[in-house]
């Protein structure tokens, strides 16, 4: 059962890109982070974060991803 509800609460969907190991690991990062996006959304338009707390770790997820992006050399052309 908790890998049910683990498998409700973070979706993934497939990846239809050229596969590389690289691209992957970033769409299964992209798609982490779209998720959390939500989940910080939603907790800030019912008052549960303040605006200033959702930009916050909204901003630090963004981080996050322009590392993930740099780090595994994706949009850089290797001349194979």
């Amino acid at each position: 059962m908790k890998q049910l509800d683990n498998n409700f609460l973070y979706t993934f969907r497939r990846y239809h890109g050229k596969f590389t190991p690289e691209a992957l690991a970033f769409n299964a990062n992209l798609q982490e982070f779209a998720t959390r996006i939500t989940y910080i959304c939603n907790l800030q338009t019912n008052g549960k974060l303040s605006a200033e707390e959702s930009y916050q770790q909204i901003n630090a997820l963004w981080e996050q991803v322009k590392r993930s992006y740099s780090a595994l050399g994706i949009g850089t052309d290797v001349a194979d």
